[in-house]
């Protein structure tokens, strides 16, 4: 039924050309996971994290912590173990062999209030952040199943644990003369209590909270709930993100929120705080492979992987909502730099240390972070499968080149691509299609010396907002191919420590750790489909940092990658 209703927002999309309705006009939409299906390298790395997520670890029988396991979580593993195994379902067309019966035993794990650990006369940040991916799962999990319990289950968190903080999120603490500055691991931990808020170390993790509380909002819009978002939402703008050292992953993951929130109430006022924060952190809080500092401007510490997935959705929100395409290379340069880059070969997630001021060099600091990262891959992962085709009005946009396919109610096309390796690309609209469409590729500023066909004859497509549009509408047999080359260059670095090498997207680095000679001229080759840059002066070897899951890219190896380089 819910595939049914999916297609049918899709066909009704899609006819409102017939009422002289342009793609310039109409909002872009998601073409649903439902009608994607991902091939080639992102579904290994969908599929290997789907194997992680059922090992026993996150089984039903050690699914549930108590708060002492937790570290003070409560509600946390739990909360994104379910987004997880909902994500990596929807976009794998796999049906996970644990979720109902997680589903079905987590009331016994609920407290008399309906949520999960101590019930605190103050207000504990980490148990509201926990309870935020909660809420993301059941409501995740309801979307996909249309099970009401799950929403049962959730009407009880949001009204019994969050509703009744309204009143004290003018009092949370944002300013550095009441928080302990430089203290955390990779799992936070609770430091002091201010003002009737019990803090975290992961500063800003309450608005983690907020994120999940939106999403329960889109089925619950009982005026109390809007009016906690309010001020929760005036409170975090409220916050100095460099001055206070918020930690990144909180601080995106606050930005995902308000980007729901917009979709949900219509109103698109807060924007321009999204945009202007999102510039923010591109500045002070992601790393020169387009990883994140845990903390803004706490450039000795470690990456996140879960704050590179925020980091990835909130890139892809703000294309969707701006089209402008310099988000649209955010989001493809975190995807291969970043999340491609922390994802280990056992299918999870683990944290690097920082390329930026403090190191040249890339270098694991922890092999895997099972007790967050890894469920957070599941949900980054299934957003990646979902940005890879959008709808508006009668124009199909494919915002990256992806190995895979897309089949809509009267439009079905294929896509072959090993990009960003190799030369070309082949589009293919299937014979079942009855509808011809207009189909806008991408064209980012690093894709040189293209040359597109269609069905063996040249075209020149019109280019405008990083998309190449075909110049005639395509249909049944239709086969688009693009042949292209990719931009080679030293790019300044953010953080004044010299410059990088970048084949298109791609993070170019040296093997080993620094004692590289100066950045010189490069000549380029390619061996075995794979892009190499040589120094002229030194004969240093570039490749790229992206990795397919290398079991080399471990804590106890020699791994060790440079990626920055005097000039």
């Amino acid at each position: 039924m819910k595939l049914l209703v999916v297609m049918g927002a899709l066909a009704a999309m899609m006819c409102a050309c017939g009422r002289g309705e342009s793609a310039k006009e109409a909002e872009l939409q998601p073409a649903g996971l439902e009608n994607v299906a991902v091939g080639g390298e992102l579904a290994e790395r969908i599929s290997r994290n789907f194997d992680r997520m059922e090992s026993p670890l996150y089984q039903p029988e050690q699914l549930f912590w108590s708060e002492e396991e937790s570290g003070g979580w409560p509600a946390d593993k739990e909360g994104r173990t379910i987004l997880a195994l909902v994500m990596d379902a929807r976009a794998s067309g796999r049906q996970p062999v644990y979720l109902d019966t997680i589903m079905a035993m987590l009331p016994q794990h609920l407290n008399e209030r309906g949520y999960m650990g101590t019930i605190h006369q103050d207000v504990d940040e980490q148990q509201l952040s926990g309870h935020g991916w909660l809420l993301r799962g059941l409501c995740e999990y309801h979307e996909w199943t249309g099970d009401t319990a799950a929403l049962d289950i959730a009407k009880g968190i949001a009204h019994n644990l969050f509703v009744p903080i309204t009143g004290r999120v003018a009092d949370y603490p944002i300013t550095v003369d009441k928080r302990i500055g430089g203290v955390g691991d990779m799992s936070g931990s609770t430091q002091n209590t201010v003002d009737g808020w019990r803090l975290s170390s992961d500063i800003g993790c309450v608005f983690i909270g907020m994120e999940g509380l939106i999403h329960y909002y889109k089925f619950d819009r009982d005026p109390a709930i809007r009016k906690l978002i309010d001020a929760l939402i005036q409170r975090f703008l409220q916050i100095d993100l460099i001055g206070i050292k918020a930690q990144t992953h909180a601080s995106l993951t606050a930005l995902r929120g308000i980007m729901r929130y917009m979709d949900i109430t219509g109103d698109r006022s807060l924007l321009p705080a999204v945009r202007e924060r999102w510039a923010c952190y591109r500045n002070h809080g992601m790393t020169e492979n387009f990883e994140n500092f845990n903390w803004f401007d706490r450039c000795d510490t470690w990456t996140e992987p879960c704050a590179v997935v925020d980091s990835y959705m909130v890139a892809v929100q703000l294309w969707q909502a701006t089209r402008d395409p310099r988000y649209l290379a955010d989001a493809e340069q975190i995807y291969y730099n970043g999340l491609c880059v922390s994802q280990r070969a056992n299918g999870g997630f683990g944290c690097d240390k920082p390329v930026g001021p403090e190191f040249d060099d890339i270098s694991i600091h922890a092999d895997e972070a099972h007790w967050c990262c890894t469920m957070r891959g599941g949900e980054g992962l299934g957003r990646v499968a979902e940005s890879s085709y959008y709808v508006a009005a009668d124009t199909v946009f494919v915002p990256f080149y992806r190995e895979g396919a897309l089949s809509l109610p009267e439009f079905r096309l294929v896509q072959h691509t090993g990009y960003p390796f190799g030369d070309e690309v082949a589009v293919t609209v299937d014979s079942a299609s009855t509808r011809d469409m207009v189909l806008a590729l991408p064209a980012p500023e690093y894709l040189k010396s293209v040359e597109v066909s269609v069905n063996g004859t040249a075209v020149e497509p019109e280019r405008a907002g990083g998309f190449m549009f075909m110049p005639e509408r395509v249909g049944a047999g239709d086969e688009i191919r693009i042949k292209y080359e990719l931009s080679a260059e030293w790019v300044a670095v953010n953080h004044g420590r010299g410059v990088k090498a970048m084949y298109g997207p791609l993070v170019m680095a040296a093997q080993g750790k620094g004692g590289q000679t100066e950045a010189t001229l490069f000549t380029l080759s390619h061996a075995g489909g794979v892009p190499v840059l040589v120094i002229n002066e030194s004969g240093d070897t570039l490749t790229p940092l992206y990795h397919h899951m290398s079991p080399s890219v471990a804590l106890d190896s020699a791994y060790c990658r440079t990626v920055l380089f005097r000039q």
